[in-house]
């Protein structure tokens, strides 16, 4: 696995390598040893899918709050999406900074999402799904939220949406008290 550290420390693009031959490729897309060895201390404990069957279907920004904040592996297994995590943690230098990358079925990379950020995505393709690790089990009492749209944090997203859940909708602005 080739790690590409991203500018919100913590965070991490994870490409695969992919071992040809006659019959297609071969390609490990986790390993511990590895993701210890870039200090990624990460234990997953669930794995989810999340399938959407129209382009511009986006879903966020979600997080966890502590005690039960959460580190995701995610990664597009069919379709494309626009995927990014947003830094929350209270004394980050990159604080409310934002982090926008294509995951798709094609390139076959993974995003590596800390505790203490957020995480949303856009569909840009029907028919999308997109795979999850996750450290914890999910505790809806500390299920959190905010404004996809948020004027302060600006993320560019490179489609309108065309289906936002209610829950998502009704997600306050950053400021109106999101605490990890």
């Amino acid at each position: 696995m080739i790690f590409t550290p991203l500018e919100l420390a913590g965070a991490f693009l994870i490409d695969v390598e992919p071992r040809r031959d006659d019959r297609g490729f071969f390609a490990r897309t986790y390993c511990d040893e590895e993701f210890r060895a870039q200090g990624i201390d990460a234990v997953f404990r669930q794995s989810s899918v999340s399938f959407n069957a129209g382009r511009g279907t986006l879903r966020g920004m979600h997080y966890q709050a502590e005690p039960h904040a959460e580190d995701k592996l995610v990664r597009c297994t069919a379709g494309s999406v626009f995927d990014v995590l947003v830094d929350l943690r209270p004394r980050s230098p990159t604080r409310h900074r934002w982090f926008g990358t294509t995951l798709s079925s094609e390139n076959r990379r993974a995003l590596f999402v800390p505790r203490g950020f957020a995480h949303g995505f856009i569909s840009l393709l029907d028919a999308t799904e997109v795979s999850y690790m996750i450290s914890v089990a999910h505790a809806p009492d500390f299920s959190r939220g905010f404004r996809w749209n948020d004027p302060a944090i600006g993320i560019e997203w490179p489609i309108e949406p065309v289906i936002v859940a209610p829950r998502d909708q009704s997600f306050p602005p950053l400021a109106d008290g999101a605490t990890i």
